[in-house]
């Protein structure tokens, strides 16, 4: 890092909140695997500010508890697959590999498995997925129900849209407590059917949050060549989907979920921020940097939870396309510039409170917190718009929506 760049994070931040009160630009955010893991719970499933464990595993976690789920004879499969496999091997790649092989080696044995085998293997893996992502989430105030909040909470000319490559159910949950309706690409009530051509249209009320689940979810399943949703948590084989193959990502629904990230990030004036992600998914970053080259009136605000210098993925991007703007735990990059924080004089005495929501002081630099999804959740949540209808015309549900 360039210990003589600064950047300050009061100014980042008021800018931030002014453009998250006035509700006229379109918001995304992307939420990753990183994000569960915000939500701390005890022995008895309450949530705790401190100690715990988190209700849900990160990808290096949740690796670890399917492969001790998984009998001996299936534990000592994967092991030789991962022989094979490039870093960083997670439980993605593994399930990934198992599938190339399900498809490719017909009758023909590998590790003692043919094809049907591998089939077997990667449905046994997704059953260990489901079980372990299955978590419901917790009653009390949490950092999901905080972004309902926010969402629900203010009048806004776009809807929000959330992408997650998580197949949990949470954000779902979060959002039908807080009766805010969302649209997920799916049609119907008995077996809600997915209809790609909603996804790619923005026809609904903005009060419609979007969602978007870009890796598949909890409760997908395919009936007659078309994935539905059971509104179950027993349904896993659509999880860590073969879309995962950059060969294969033009089947459905999950083309139309990825064409839609793009078809966002490449609209102007559009603003995507991202919590709890790796940007080590090779075809979701693909579509970010293809988007932020191709449109340099929007931007992307990558809070990250760990220090600069071990952000290595997302900074290599914000780097080379400077309207990605990387916050990290001790430093930015901010059009393409590296520098460390260092907070200025509050502008009031008010702000000083305001400052304590992503900031805290240490006997060091201090911290900047909100690459810590909790955080960033009641960041959001603390930050509404008060005075919009004074400040825009707003079009009422019955109005024809912009495309």
């Amino acid at each position: 890092m360039q210990e003589d760049v600064i950047h300050n994070p009061d100014q980042y931040m008021a800018d931030l909140r002014h453009i998250l009160s006035q509700g006229r630009k379109r918001i995304g955010l992307l939420i990753g695997a990183g994000a569960p893991t915000a939500i701390r719970i005890d022995e008895k499933g309450c949530v705790v500010d401190n100690g715990g464990s988190p209700l849900l595993p990160d990808v290096a976690g949740l690796t670890d508890a399917v492969m001790c789920s998984l009998s001996e004879p299936d534990k000592d499969i994967v092991e030789k697959l991962k022989l094979d496999l490039a870093e960083p091997i997670n439980i993605e790649t593994i399930l990934t590999q198992i599938r190339k092989l399900s498809q490719a080696i017909g009758s023909a044995k590998i590790h003692d498995l043919d094809s049907n085998g591998y089939k077997e293997l990667a449905k046994r893996v997704c059953e260990g997925i489901g079980e372990i992502v299955k978590a419901e989430l917790p009653s009390h105030s949490n950092p999901y129900s905080d972004v309902a909040s926010w969402i629900s909470g203010t009048t806004r000319l776009h809807a929000i849209e959330v992408f997650t490559p998580n197949y949990d159910l949470l954000i779902e949950e979060a959002l039908e407590r807080a009766h805010a309706p969302y649209f997920d690409g799916f049609s119907g009530s008995f077996k809600p059917f997915f209809d790609a051509a909603s996804v790619a249209t923005d026809l609904l009320p903005s009060r419609w949050t979007r969602l978007w689940k870009l890796h598949g979810s909890l409760g997908w399943e395919t009936l007659d060549d078309t994935v539905v949703r059971t509104g179950t948590r027993t349904a896993t084989h659509l999880i860590y989907p073969d879309h995962l193959k950059y060969d294969q990502i033009a089947r459905q629904p999950y083309s139309a979920l990825f064409e839609r990230l793009r078809s966002f990030l490449t609209t102007p004036d559009t603003l995507l921020l991202t919590c709890g992600f790796s940007f080590l998914d090779a075809h979701i970053c693909a579509v970010v940097k293809e988007a932020m080259a191709a449109n340099p009136h929007s931007a992307v605000f990558a809070f990250q939870f760990r220090d600069l210098e071990e952000e290595t993925a997302v900074g290599s991007i914000a780097h080379s396309h400077p309207n990605v703007s990387v916050y990290a735990r001790d430093g930015a990059i901010v059009n393409g510039i590296e520098g460390r924080w260092e907070p200025g004089q509050p502008p009031n005495e008010e702000w000083e409170a305001i400052r304590h929501t992503f900031w805290k002081a240490t006997t060091g630099s201090g911290e900047f917190l909100l690459g810590d999804f909790a955080k960033l959740a009641r960041f959001l949540a603390l930050t509404r718009a008060h005075r919009l209808n004074e400040a825009i015309e707003l079009p009422s549900d019955d109005s024809e929506p912009e495309d």
